[in-house]
């Protein structure tokens, strides 16, 4: 029997924390009725990714789909030569592993444009609570202490300047957005033109320095990388607008927090959102606990991407990228999902 083991399916977990085979309906019905369906270990309220029941779990599978696990030599040990393709249930590629796949000769794949209009719509909201104190204010008055000025004084956003670092898919969704609240958009992205810029009404940048130099307000959208990892670092936020604002729906690692957290004490940021870090928790850290008890920082749960419709068309395009190759031992042809090796 072919077996297909999804190593950490959010989905897949009901209201009581509990591992639900039932909700699994989108990938039977594309992966047919002869499929073993692997659905994740969890403990304690987490999913096991590491560790001997981990690799027992995955022992034996066909098909790999990973959602927070990461891709490695180990890993793929523990799977053993039955393995055709890994897939993963999201847009980036930083835990994929393309080189390894493709020195291991599997197939790989991820679906990088389900979540567009979610992304850049929590983007949105993420920069505007800080520009309105909104969670400042709902926490105040829940704790009877009504006052209009508490927490920080709201700026006129048409008259700032926005700036957008990673002008992909998502990032120039983001753009149309934050057009309908800031007075100018910048972007700082080296393999896009100026000129596709331009069409969408955003001033190109030369650098993230430059960027931060300009903007009022910066959100980020890169893709995780070599090249990318800390990009927003001590001397990228030492060039930043005095009390501009930071917003981080892309990858934690892109960040690094220690320097956030000192621009946000010396006043160089005026406030910083959140929806991912690493470790993926900021409980689990001593640098995102710091930041959690600050004021200026709001943070998200790694749901930006989330909805009832972007969730079932990455489950159902995933599932149905797995099936092809269990069936042809090739991804499909088409761009969706998009095949990385």
């Amino acid at each position: 029997m072919t077996r297909v083991v999804y190593t950490d399916p959010a989905w897949a977990v009901d209201g009581r924390g509990a591992l639900d085979p039932a909700l699994a309906t989108i990938e039977r019905a594309a992966l047919g009725d002869g499929v073993d369906l692997g659905l994740g270990v969890r403990r304690d309220g987490r999913f096991l990714l590491d560790g001997p029941e981990f690799e027992r779990h995955v022992a034996g599978a066909d098909a790999l789909v990973v959602y927070r696990a990461r891709v490695t030599a180990r890993l793929l040990d523990a799977v053993g030569p039955s393995c055709r393709v890994v897939a993963r249930q999201g847009v980036g590629l930083d835990n994929l592993n393309a080189e390894l796949l493709r020195a291991r000769g599997l197939w790989g794949f991820h679906v990088p444009d389900y979540c567009g209009d979610e992304v850049s719509t929590h983007t949105l909201a993420l920069a505007l609570a800080l520009e309105r104190g909104v969670c400042v204010q709902d926490r105040l008055v829940r704790d009877g202490a009504w006052n209009i000025h508490a927490g920080r004084i709201p700026r006129r956003t048409a008259g700032l300047t926005a700036g957008v670092v990673g002008f992909g898919r998502i990032g120039r969704a983001t753009s149309r957005k934050l057009h309908a609240c800031y007075g100018r958009v910048l972007a700082y992205d080296p393999y896009v033109p100026a000129d596709l810029m331009a069409s969408h009404g955003v001033t190109s940048c030369a650098s993230t320095a430059e960027l931060f130099a300009a903007s009022d307000v910066v959100v980020l959208h890169p893709e995780l990388t070599a090249k990318t990892t800390r990009l927003v670092d001590r001397d990228v936020l030492r060039a930043a607008r005095p009390g501009a604002l930071l917003v981080n729906t892309a990858r934690g690692g892109l960040v690094d927090l220690p320097a956030v957290l000192d621009a946000l004490r010396d006043g160089r940021l005026g406030g910083f959102a959140s929806d991912v870090f690493s470790p993926e928790d900021p409980n689990d850290d001593e640098v995102g606990r710091a930041l959690l008890r600050r004021a200026d920082v709001i943070v998200t749960a790694h749901r930006a991407f989330l909805s009832a419709e972007s969730e079932a068309s990455l489950r159902r395009r995933v599932a149905d990228g797995v099936a092809h190759v269990l069936r042809d031992d090739a991804p499909r042809p088409a761009a969706s999902p998009t095949r990385v090796c």
